[in-house]
């Protein structure tokens, strides 16, 4: 299992990778000042780094707990990250109404746009975060 330097090594690049893509295509998405969208995103991201984190740990150890190991297929890969921005959008709903002074139907809109671009990004991201910082267990479990 990953180590809590790796998993905060992991959340951190995670929340700046995306923050650099969101924040200028939600400003031309959603016709918003690129300062909002930059509270907003920065706002988003702080939580999202702890959801990340927690997240990240349980799922670790409900895998290990019904499978043995933390290796992910692809099916696991997409549950998970459909599951994380569920879990978020949830939390971030009446935040992203509130600050930007727009309905609940508006912010519901808006927020399942960026999960949907969360839900891509988080598999893309966390396939290549494994590609590049694989665990040394997979490779006995590729041997085995």
């Amino acid at each position: 299992m990953r180590s809590t330097g790796d998993r905060i090594r992991h959340a951190i690049s995670f929340e700046i990778i995306g923050l650099m893509l969101i924040v200028p295509l939600g400003s031309l998405a959603f016709h918003m000042p690129a300062a909002d969208m930059g509270v907003v995103g920065v706002a988003s991201a702080t939580i999202a780094t702890g959801w990340n984190y927690l997240y990240n740990l349980g799922f670790d150890h409900l895998m290990r707990r019904l499978t043995g190991g933390t290796q992910k297929s692809a099916a696991v890969r997409i549950l998970h990250a459909v599951t994380f921005e569920l879990g978020l959008l949830v939390v971030l709903l009446p935040l992203i109404a509130w600050y930007l002074g727009i309905g609940l139907w508006q912010a519901l809109m808006m927020d399942i746009s960026f999960a949907l671009f969360y839900v891509v990004y988080a598999f893309v991201f966390n396939w290549l975060y494994d590609r590049i910082f694989p665990l040394p267990e997979w490779q006995t479990q590729k041997a085995a």
